[in-house]
């Protein structure tokens, strides 16, 4: 849409760590999704999907006007090599609008097994620059998904050098190491973080060793429960959005291929929704602050907008521990008007008289007290369910999809 007189909304990029999270995400507003097989991809723990679910999400999405990039971005060493091609190869007869990858050995399998899949450039090929952007492009590189270590200004420079398009990190968690690529979880423990096996050593507590006495620990305190000096805080640029949309970065990427549903539904809804309000009226767009709010109302460690408006220090030193002030209950599964229920699968303990926030995808949130609990299974009325259960809850009409949650309760000890 550039120079057509409209304005440039970016893509609105989700993870997707199982099908659940893709038709969750995508329900709340995400233009394409990001995701990955059982193998090749930078996050091993996450859900994922095997052959017939990867043609699956395809489809489904593809139905919805919604893209699938899938993730081949490990650092493969010889024998990770032999089931790639075919991999590859199957990835482009499903229809993968893109490939993700970091490595230049993937790349050329790339090109030969599935030439017609657009190849977008991984943020662990660490593109700090445009000379770097307009090479990897040269090679046939549709979309650089930049270093998070850049500024807005780098942004900028790169975006008026280079064709290519441009993909941001805009929400979630950040790495000690430069764009991910660290070495502690394999030294440390034998899990390889460049193939997708981090240990996330960076979050565990450090002291010093003096090397005449192996034995003795020195604390380094700056809070009575230590110092985690590798831990880094969470990305958030919401804030930033007008400048993002300015520089012309055609795709904001959320972080988050092994968090919650329940994270993914939240975060992609406030974003989603400060899209469409400057979309609907540019020059006079500001923020809502109900957005920020919202953004933590999830499990997060502090925030900050990382490299981007400036080289300023993001890592939280005094706790690893997430900030969490809402708990998830469950997910709407589908609501029967004739019954006035929501099918509800239950995620946490919900109880009769609980409070509960119901965010729905698209639509207004509102306030619910749950007066009745009828066990799904056994159809019989309870005082309260637990998570992986199913049960019906008489409330008002909701969408599917809607989540339940409840302000979390602090326990004094």
């Amino acid at each position: 849409m550039k120079g057509c007189g409209r304005v440039n909304i970016p893509e609105l990029l989700a993870p997707a760590g199982n099908m659940e999270k893709a038709k969750i995400a995508i329900a709340y507003g995400a233009d394409a999704l990001y995701l990955a097989g059982n193998q090749f991809g930078m996050r091993a723990m996450a859900g994922n999907f095997d052959l017939e679910e990867l043609k699956t999400v395809v489809h489904y999405a593809h139905d919805r006007a919604v893209k699938i990039y899938v993730t081949v971005n490990v650092f493969p060493h010889n024998r990770d090599l032999p089931g790639i091609p075919d991999y590859i190869q199957y990835l482009g007869e499903i229809g993968v609008d893109a490939i993700i990858l970091a490595d230049v050995g993937i790349m050329r399998i790339a090109q030969q097994v599935a030439p017609h899949v657009p190849l977008h450039l991984s943020t662990q090929a660490n593109t700090t620059n445009w000379q770097a952007a307009k090479f990897w492009a040269e090679l046939g590189i549709a979309r650089i998904v930049t270093a998070r270590e850049i500024t807005k200004d780098d942004m900028a420079i790169m975006r008026t050098k280079v064709s290519a398009e441009m993909e941001v990190f805009v929400h979630g968690a950040m790495c000690m190491a430069y764009s991910g690529r660290c070495m502690l979880s394999h030294v440390m423990t034998g899990r390889d973080a460049n193939r997708g096996a981090c240990a996330q050593s960076c979050r565990w507590k450090y002291a010093v060793v003096e090397e005449t006495r192996p034995n003795k620990y020195y604390p380094i305190e700056e809070a009575p429960e230590g110092t985690y000096i590798f831990n880094s805080s969470d990305l958030c640029l919401l804030e930033y959005l007008p400048d993002l949309i300015a520089i012309g970065i055609d795709s904001l990427k959320i972080e988050g291929r092994m968090k919650s549903a329940y994270y993914v539904a939240t975060i992609v809804r406030a974003y989603r929704q400060a899209l469409d309000s400057y979309q609907s009226d540019p020059n006079n767009y500001t923020l809502d602050p109900v957005l920020l709010k919202e953004v933590s109302k999830v499990s997060h460690r502090p925030y900050y907008p990382g490299f981007f408006t400036g080289n300023q220090a993001g890592t939280n030193p005094e706790s690893t521990a997430y900030s969490q002030t809402y708990d998830f209950l469950g997910v709407v599964q589908e609501y029967d008007e004739a019954s006035g229920e929501a099918i509800i699968e239950v995620r946490n303990r919900l109880q009769i008289g609980d409070a509960l926030e119901i965010m729905q995808p698209r639509a207004e949130n509102f306030d619910f007290v749950v007066e009745h609990i009828i066990d799904d299974k056994t159809n019989k009325s309870v005082d309260a369910v637990h998570a992986n259960y199913q049960a019906r809850i008489p409330m008002p009409k909701v969408l599917p999809f809607s989540i339940l949650r409840k302000v979390k309760v602090k326990i004094e000890i």
